[in-house]
């Protein structure tokens, strides 16, 4: 088996495969109203290409984890048979989904049953006007519904994803935690990164990880002793509560801006239309798509997935005053 390494010595065991680019949420720091251009059909992978690359993936280059995302995965017509592939490939992939919740309340119970672990679920705002204003959709209730229905699959720990906004919801990360720690749930808020469509994303007016940690000085947080590894959150233990599984509870914050962890990343990124991106500020990708449609073989798609990740940058630039900001949105490149 070759391994996914770069040329400083990090190597991607992380697989992060977008399934559409579409979306059934119209987030205001994502994407505009009227939503975007998405891709034609024919330019997505099919669900049978899907599974080879992540197949190989697994099995020749060294991917121990797989997490499918889009726009909004649950849109995808064949996601129950992609996410039964992959749990029943050898080695078995830790298998997990990043989703906004709409639909969760009717999938979380097969999703579990075809072999998914766990979930990510984005909630900015537990107000309904926000919500409403944030997403530009009604669904809030959806969206609780879903939470809920996952626990009770089994898809633990189910994770919420949060963006704080200034002066939009920066007020909310101790009503989130409350709700998060009375279900059972566990809290990852996020900095929220130049990475929307309109390109209109300002340092300055992000919420940064430090301005996060400030407002939940009540909690009383505690340093986790539990090393993050090359996990993209930093953790702490909130006293005095304990989670679903009966562990310590734990928050976390995920600064991706102001505290960079680029230098333990081990991600490598697939999207919809088959392209490899080593970094998700990557500014250019490799086409594994007309490599599938040419007859390729396995092996070579593995060697041309190996050489795009020898490119990956030490960091992603962001403080860098040449820093260029992806061309594709979020949406479009997976999360």
């Amino acid at each position: 088996m070759i391994e996914l390494a770069d040329r400083f010595g990090r190597v991607a065991t992380d697989l992060r495969v977008s399934l559409t680019d579409r979306c059934n949420l119209r987030c205001t720091y994502c994407m505009p109203e009227e939503g975007l251009a998405w891709l034609p059909r024919e330019e997505q992978l099919t669900d049978d290409e899907v599974g080879r690359l992540v197949r190989i993936g697994v099995t020749q280059l060294g991917i121990t984890e797989v997490r499918f995302t889009g726009g909004e995965p649950l849109l995808r017509r064949g996601l129950l048979g992609i996410v039964r592939a992959a749990a029943a490939l050898s080695p078995r992939p830790r298998l997990m989904l990043t989703t906004n919740g709409i639909g969760l309340e009717r999938l979380a119970a097969p999703l579990r049953d075809a072999g998914l672990d766990r979930v990510n679920v984005s909630l900015d705002t537990l107000d309904p006007e926000r919500f409403r204003a944030l997403s530009r959709r009604d669904r809030l209730p959806d969206v609780l519904r879903g939470l809920a229905a996952s626990a009770a699959a089994g898809l633990t720990p189910v994770k919420i994803n949060t963006v704080l906004m200034r002066g939009i919801n920066d007020d909310e990360a101790p009503a989130l935690l409350r709700f998060a720690l009375a279900h059972g749930y566990q809290l990852r808020i996020i900095e929220q990164m130049p990475l929307d469509a309109q390109h209109r994303w300002d340092r300055h007016s992000m919420v940064t990880a430090e301005e996060i940690l400030a407002t939940l000085e009540p909690f009383n947080l505690q340093a986790d002793p539990v090393s993050r590894g090359t996990a993209p959150a930093e953790t702490w233990l909130v006293p005095g509560h304990l989670d679903a599984a009966g562990e310590p509870a734990r928050v976390g914050v995920i600064g991706s801006v102001t505290r960079p962890f680029c230098g333990d990343c081990d991600r490598t990124r697939l999207t919809a239309d088959g392209q490899i991106r080593n970094c998700l500020f990557a500014t250019d990708e490799s086409d594994l798509r007309k490599l599938l449609r040419t007859g390729a073989p396995d092996q070579e798609i593995a060697e041309a997935w190996q050489i795009a990740m020898r490119g990956k940058r030490a960091g992603h630039g962001i403080d860098d005053p040449s820093f260029l900001q992806p061309a594709r949105p979020m949406s479009a490149i997976g999360g």
